[in-house]
């Protein structure tokens, strides 16, 4: 195999992005994900290299992250729910066949991308959640093991300590001694589209999105990540959202988004993955695509914070 013009860089574009892309003969090979983490980037690039598919290169660069525990924002360890507990989303996408598989709130198993590939590949569902998903995944002969660690643990504690603040509540009725008050602090003339993230960094994003392009032109798309620190136990965030975490469309392109902490559950509202890949069916360049599919959702939320990474049928990013 004669590799021409390979390159492999990080370079900032609303967030830092890590790319791979080789050129064999004609064809192109690419795997490009959000931030540089460049250990997962390298492991779905290595199983193209080795002639993998798309998918096989997404779910061994999501999985890479889940196992490396990336920033403590994907995988096993990481942002504790209200009650403490460690749960996982994620979701693949084959651009090639249009099928999709993916896991919410899933429960005490660790590589919840290789999960979401099983219900992808081995039923006729696209999502499953919570402890069923949990009871599926041991069925499909997956280890169950506690993803809370004693990291995680410290973070819920000091949580409680600081009384629950902050949470994802609005003027919720209920009470709890443990955890009063039940409510973000919220300045009275604070609007709805003002209460989300003020600030983007590696700490206080969720989710890595990949994209990955195959020597057959098959690209596909896949996302990861333990959710929103202290986020209401039970919530599925925008990872495992289909056109809200990540979209492909074999003839068009492909798309990956992030969020801050509480901006996920903005970005379901628009599904500005499957919108950017919309935008590309429209003649816009990726770019371009992603930077108008962000703007629908800045219009409405003008201090929304998120990023999406787009790429062509034919690899341009």
């Amino acid at each position: 195999m004669r590799a021409v013009n390979f390159i492999c860089l990080a370079v900032l574009c609303l967030v830092t992005i890590t790319l791979c892309a080789q050129l064999v003969g004609k064809k192109k090979l690419l795997a490009i994900n959000t931030w540089p983490w460049k250990n997962a980037t390298a492991s779905a690039f290595k199983s193209l290299q080795a002639g993998g598919t798309s998918v096989d290169a997404v779910e061994a660069g999501c999985r890479k992250c889940e196992e490396m525990q990336c920033d403590g924002t994907v995988g096993f360890g990481g942002s504790p729910d209200s009650t403490g507990e460690v749960t996982l989303d994620a979701m693949i996408m084959d651009g090639a066949s249009h099928d999709m598989g993916a896991v919410g709130c899933l429960r005490n198993i660790r590589n919840a991308i290789s999960v979401a590939r099983s219900v992808m590949e081995h039923t006729s569902h696209s999502l499953l959640v919570g402890e069923k998903a949990t009871s599926y995944a041991v069925m499909a002969g997956f280890k169950e093991e506690p993803l809370e660690t004693d990291r995680s643990n410290l973070l819920h504690a000091a949580w409680l300590a600081s009384h629950c603040q902050p949470n994802f509540f609005r003027g919720f009725p209920g009470e709890d001694k443990e955890c009063p008050p039940y409510h973000s602090p919220v300045r009275p003339n604070q609007t709805r589209s003002e209460q989300v993230s003020r600030h983007v960094s590696r700490r206080n994003h969720d989710t890595i999105g990949m994209i990955a392009l195959d020597a057959e032109g098959n690209l596909a798309v896949g996302t990861s990540t333990n959710g929103a620190s202290h986020k209401i136990a039970g919530r599925v965030g925008d990872a495992a959202v289909i056109g809200a975490g990540g979209y492909v469309d074999k003839d068009v392109g492909a798309a990956a988004a992030t969020g801050c902490r509480r901006d996920g559950d903005v970005m379901m509202r628009f599904l500005p993955a499957h919108r950017a890949v919309m935008n590309m069916r429209l003649g816009l360049t990726p770019a371009e695509a992603c930077q108008e599919a962000l703007s629908s959702i800045a219009r409405v939320y003008p201090s929304f914070q998120g990023a999406l990474i787009c790429v062509s049928a034919h690899g341009s990013v």
